[in-house]
């Protein structure tokens, strides 16, 4: 018996009635109508430019000297005075620059490394284990997003004042441990993510529920933990309102300490520009080593399945 050959594709087209090939061009032609056109990449580039220009801006003040954001006449070409005002603005004493930035990192690493930790656990527990209640306590604490921050800062002031954590780092970190949103974020992830038959087959084995969670739950949740734990980072990072309130000039926040550049009768904004500058550079650093798990993390939670 003779071995049945596949015919090549150059033979198989020709054979094909002229019906058939109609309809498989007309597809053709619809999956490559389907590539961004003109006007989506110039919309793509009016964003990606939107987007730049503040920090282009931001490097053209603080490259220059006090006088350069009142010149008329001001070069888009920017100068080279950068390096002298990042320095000025390490060494000014009001700033306490070092102290800040540790500051900074320690709260924001803290609260994103505890906030995905009580979301993936709560998030598996809603997404995954049935107990009475669930659905109404969902619902709580995805309310609790409409609460307004501001409502709660007289009450945690008077709460923390009277622990005497006014004034250390604590304060900032403890009301932040936990997100309604993170909890929100991860239990619709887990939920799409991890079939019930999976968990099934860990319990038949002899998996505890802990660790199902851990060789089930963890693995199909790295994605949107890391996702979750930049998007938190970002956003300790960048509070300022309650550790403004909280802490004292001594120990700041790096946004809070940057602030005092701006509180002299003339303020030098070359100088607190550069400030900025300096703010976000670690941010820069953290999305460039990590932006392909916040790609992902995106894509994985927007794709259901």
């Amino acid at each position: 018996m003779s071995a049945i050959s596949t015919p090549p594709l150059a033979i198989v087209e020709e054979n094909l009635p002229n019906d058939a090939r109609r309809r498989r061009n007309a597809r053709t032609t619809r999956i490559r109508g389907t590539r961004p056109g003109f006007w989506v990449y110039l919309g793509l580039a009016v964003i990606v430019i939107s987007a730049i220009f503040p920090y282009y801006w931001s490097f053209l003040i603080g490259s220059g000297d006090a006088s350069t954001l009142n010149d008329a006449n001001m070069s888009w070409i920017p100068g080279g005075n950068f390096i002298a005002n990042a320095i000025t603005v390490i060494n000014n004493p009001a700033v306490n620059f070092w102290p800040a930035l540790w500051n900074s990192i320690f709260s924001s690493t803290v609260i994103a490394a505890s906030v995905v930790v009580f979301s993936t656990l709560a998030g598996w527990a809603f997404a995954k284990l049935r107990f009475r209640g669930s659905k109404g306590l969902l619902v709580f604490v995805v309310a609790t997003l409409a609460v307004p921050t501001q409502l709660g800062v007289v009450p945690l002031y008077i709460l923390f004042a009277d622990l005497g954590w006014t004034g250390q780092i604590g304060a900032i970190i403890v009301p932040a441990l936990t997100s309604a949103f993170g909890v929100f974020w991860m239990t619709q992830y887990l939920s799409q993510t991890v079939p019930d038959e999976l968990i099934e087959a860990a319990r038949v084995d002899g998996a505890s529920m802990l660790r199902t969670f851990w060789t089930v739950g963890v693995v199909a949740a790295r994605p949107a933990a890391a996702m979750l734990f930049l998007f938190t980072f970002v956003g300790a990072w960048n509070q300022f309102f309650w550790p403004f309130i909280v802490l004292d000039r001594q120990s700041p926040t790096l946004p809070v300490a940057l602030s005092l550049l701006q509180s002299n009768y003339f303020v030098d904004y070359s100088i607190v520009l550069a400030g900025v500058l300096l703010a976000t550079i670690p941010l820069l650093i953290l999305f460039a080593f990590a932006g392909k798990q916040l790609v992902s993390g995106i894509m994985a939670g927007a794709v259901k399945g």
